[in-house]
């Protein structure tokens, strides 16, 4: 007989999901351990059957209106409601989740994908989004990498001839291996700023899933290499240089960790960056194992929304098609309302 959904905590507050505020850990700590005892919930480590719940970058840079990369989707308020939604999910099934992993965009102001990175002969940066670098910018000479960066980006003087160099080649392999051109973002997720922190209501969940569960959260941070955007967890979007020498790597690691679990639901923002290159990556490897464990992934459709900028950009449609392809490949695209049990 299937087990009842948990109630949700008298803490919980839908009204506080699209603020930043400080979380009473010690209370909350407290009110979890009645919460399991009332419950008959069991510690995550005598689960059977483990479940991780992996949440993508539900960072206040995404996820809480007027901060840098909120993302609106169609509805204009699509992570606040994702996020209600996630919340509920996490203290509803309690029982289920065996373990919690949380990625975090992580940046400084010098990266590639940042305004001050680029300029042109007047001497201005590209807008933030409203600026696609493309191969035909480099070709052209429209954009060129800021030579007053070179120093604080290679730790050195004199290597401005390969940076720019380098510069030219990551828009170029963005092209051929048929990735989105390279997007020049407001400054987001910055390390040590508010924006980079999980959202309130989202980690006030997690933390009562961890003493609830005696489970810690994982915390993975991605994007800190200047030299490439990182959307997905699992691997940069450019590894090498120009001459084939390694930038950056793959996150083995942490693929690894995540395929030891039997079930790995996804959720998080956005849907059609981060979200979706995660699990296109993930799909990538398993391909090249063994195919049939696409089945123990479960992409949850209604905890995540896509980049929408009005007038400028909407991803709703890439994204849809990506999940799409990713049912076709044996990943169960799933709905947060749906009880945890009955997903096939």
């Amino acid at each position: 007989m299937p087990t009842p959904q948990l109630p949700l905590p008298s803490h919980f507050n839908i009204d506080q999901v699209d603020q930043v505020w400080r979380i009473p850990y010690q209370d909350r700590q407290h009110e979890a351990k009645v919460w399991a005892k009332a419950h008959g919930i069991h510690p995550a480590f005598e689960d059977d059957f483990r479940t991780c719940l992996l949440l993508v970058d539900v960072q206040n840079t995404f996820c809480i209106p007027d901060y840098e990369l909120f993302v609106g989707g169609r509805s204009g308020n699509g992570a606040v409601e994702d996020n209600i939604r996630l919340c509920r999910f996490i203290y509803r099934n309690l029982p289920h989740i065996s373990k919690i992993a949380c990625t975090l965009d992580t940046h400084t102001a010098m990266q590639i994908f940042h305004e001050i990175f680029w300029i042109n002969d007047a001497g201005e940066h590209p807008i933030p989004l409203q600026t696609l670098i493309t191969q035909a910018d480099i070709e052209a000479g429209r954009w060129r990498v800021n030579p007053a960066i070179s120093e604080s980006v290679m730790g050195k003087l004199g290597q401005y001839a390969w940076l720019n160099t380098y510069g030219q080649h990551y828009v170029k392999t963005l092209t051929v291996d048929g990735k989105y051109p390279l997007t020049i973002w407001p400054y987001h997720a910055m390390l040590g700023g508010i924006g980079h922190a999980v959202v309130s209501a989202v980690d006030e969940a997690c933390f009562f899933h961890t003493i609830t569960r005696k489970s810690q959260v994982h915390y993975e941070t991605k994007g800190q290499n200047p030299l490439t955007e990182n959307y997905s967890v699992l691997r940069p979007e450019v590894l090498n240089d120009a001459d084939g020498k390694p930038i950056a790597e793959k996150n083995t690691d942490f693929l690894q960790m995540l395929l030891r679990y039997d079930r790995v639901i996804i959720a998080g923002q956005a849907k059609s960056h981060c979200v979706t290159w995660t699990i296109s990556d993930l799909l990538t490897e398993i391909q090249q194992t063994n195919i049939e464990l696409a089945k123990k992934i479960y992409l949850v459709e209604d905890l995540t929304s896509p980049v929408v900028v009005p007038g400028v950009v909407d991803y709703t449609e890439p994204a849809d098609a990506a999940f799409a392809e990713f049912s076709e490949a044996g990943m169960h695209v799933v709905q947060s309302t749906e009880p945890i049990e009955q997903w096939t």
